[in-house]
């Protein structure tokens, strides 16, 4: 997301050097750049009028201190309203009501409501410790229900059954009638979407919020509708109080148009971004990280986060301890690590949130680098995995004819499968540093080894 709205911005706010002071004049280009690469990226047009009136408001005139340059003063003004277009902070769901809370979710249809019930689901239960039913209200879709069905099995929560004779409102009442005697936390309900806004849609959707009264009516949006997906949900704003938005598909837009429209024209926060279609692809929004990320400065707490909820803390243990009893770091372990990445999402997802303006390299580059990464990550798993248990645990065995054989067995070369010996030789030593002073950071500039070429992607 914002690839393109980074690259410009990155070229854009260059041109501010060597200046001692910010003014009306050295900052026209540049205010004329930011306007063009925001509307290229398909923010709303009045959004991006306030937003450049705001920032040049703020920049003419800043004396820049003794420890930025100007470019750097005028980046912390872009961001500082790029947060304030977003929203100062994230909004928590409020679900401190009398159980359950309802969630309503609101939606046209393809814009991925079922799927992120189905998300919402997930995050409640694993993140906030709380109890989900999820019951679909979706009569014009059967394939609705059997969906939700089938993603509540997936995540674990309790499904209230519906079917296409009943009416909306009577599904969403008896579900909640249910929750309350299983003393369940929170009910999730799916409604049905349209192809496009219309009476007869909103008239159901506010029978059924008058009957529910949600704690939360969260209108769902895909994000690759770029301003259309904030002229939408202004509508439904219109008709239904609604209390936040959920962006979606937001992992295939490179625009970002709909994150920086939504909340100035509905004046309704942004809640949670799905970036993917796996049921744990559904994240808080953070707008402070989020500007961040369209400023090239990378998204560092989010990157923690992830690596928080998705790296396996007894494997990390356990090969802590045995580096500290002096046992060596295996072709296992080596593998172990290239496995716990690809469950964060990949190189890619990483160098996402890594920050990419400082070293110069443009979007494509960095595309470029990624998959590069990638392919190589994949080519060693592969040859890790051709390997006997006894090879992984003493690489030092492997001759001549075992290259071979490990080469044929995993579809590379044989110099393919002595590069990856001596690139686990090199992340031995590494971790032999990792305990003693500066250990990480030299680990850090090491981790080039694992690069094609033996060099990481210059940051």
């Amino acid at each position: 997301m914002f690839e393109n709205l980074t690259d410009r911005l990155s070229q854009s706010l260059r041109h501010i050097t060597g200046k001692a002071k910010l003014t009306e004049d050295n900052i026209k280009d540049t205010l004329r750049e930011v306007r063009m690469a925001l509307l290229e990226a398909d923010v709303a047009l009045p959004v991006v009028k306030e937003f450049v009136n705001r920032v040049k408001e703020r920049a003419v005139g800043t004396e820049v201190s003794k420890s930025l340059t100007p470019g750097q003063a005028f980046v912390k003004i872009v961001r500082a309203e790029l947060e304030a277009i977003m929203g100062a902070a994230n909004e928590d769901l409020a679900l401190n009501v009398t159980p359950p809370a309802v969630i309503l979710m609101a939606g046209l249809q393809g814009a991925g409501k079922t799927t992120t019930a189905g998300k919402l689901a997930r995050f409640l239960k694993e993140r906030k410790k709380k109890t989900v039913m999820v019951v679909s209200a979706d009569v014009y879709r059967p394939a609705a229900i059997k969906q939700l069905e089938t993603l509540a099995g997936e995540v674990g929560v309790t499904f209230f059954p519906s079917d296409l004779s009943q009416k909306p409102v009577d599904i969403a009442q008896a579900a909640i009638r249910e929750a309350k005697l299983k003393f369940i936390d929170v009910v999730i309900v799916d409604t049905a979407g349209r192809l496009h806004v219309d009476s007869e849609m909103m008239d159901e959707i506010q029978q059924v919020h008058a009957a529910t009264k949600p704690a939360e009516t969260l209108f769902v949006v895909d994000a690759m509708t770029g301003q259309d997906a904030a002229n939408t949900a202004k509508a439904f704003n219109d008709a239904l109080p609604l209390t936040g938005v959920i962006l979606t598909k937001v992992d295939g837009d490179a625009r970002g148009g709909a994150a920086l429209s939504v909340r100035h024209i509905t004046g309704k926060p942004i809640k949670f971004i799905g970036m993917g279609e796996k049921s744990e692809a559904l994240d808080p929004f953070h707008p402070d990280r989020v500007a961040s990320r369209i400023l090239g400065m990378g998204d560092v707490l989010s990157l923690i986060e992830q690596a928080e909820q998705t790296l396996d803390r007894e494997k990390a243990d356990k090969l802590a301890k045995k580096l500290k009893k002096g046992k060596g770091f295996d072709l296992e372990d080596f593998r172990d690590q290239l496995r716990q990445m690809k469950n964060m999402g990949g190189l890619g997802s990483l160098m996402d949130k890594l920050p990419t303006m400082m070293g110069g390299m443009n979007i494509q580059q960095m595309g470029n680098a990624q998959g590069a990464a990638e392919k190589h990550f994949k080519q060693m798993e592969a040859i890790i995995d051709s390997m006997t248990p006894a090879e992984r645990r003493d690489p030092e065995m492997i001759s001549g004819s075992r290259k071979k054989r490990i080469a044929l067995g995993s579809g590379t070369q044989v110099q393919d499968v002595g590069r990856l010996i001596k690139q686990h030789k090199q992340m031995q030593k590494m971790m032999k540093k990792v305990t003693a002073k500066g250990g990480m950071a030299k680990m850090m500039r090491g981790m080039g080894s694992m690069f094609p070429g033996g060099g990481m992607p210059k940051m």
